[in-house]
């Protein structure tokens, strides 16, 4: 998987968590990569504000994964749903 998250790809890692963590790991490589170039001076500037933009997001992101995570019961579920 490289480039753009299709929709198939999407529906694929809400099914399968080892998908799911390849595919976040990849989109992590290549958000890195953007960064370096961007300080590199080898983009626009509304490039480097969109970049920056999807960076806060991933954070944002990734910080509701973890509260998601920490409110689950051991068997997975949603302790809501109980």
């Amino acid at each position: 998987m490289t480039g753009v998250v299709s929709e198939a790809d999407l529906a694929r890692a809400a099914e399968d968590m080892a998908f799911r963590h390849e595919l976040m790991a990849q989109s992590l490589e290549a958000l890195i990569a953007a960064l370096h170039r961007a300080r590199r001076g080898q983009y626009r500037p509304e490039t480097v504000r969109q970049i920056q933009e999807g960076t806060g997001l991933a954070v944002e992101l990734a910080e509701r994964m973890q509260q998601i995570k920490a409110n689950m019961t051991p068997d997975g579920e949603d302790p809501k749903a109980a």
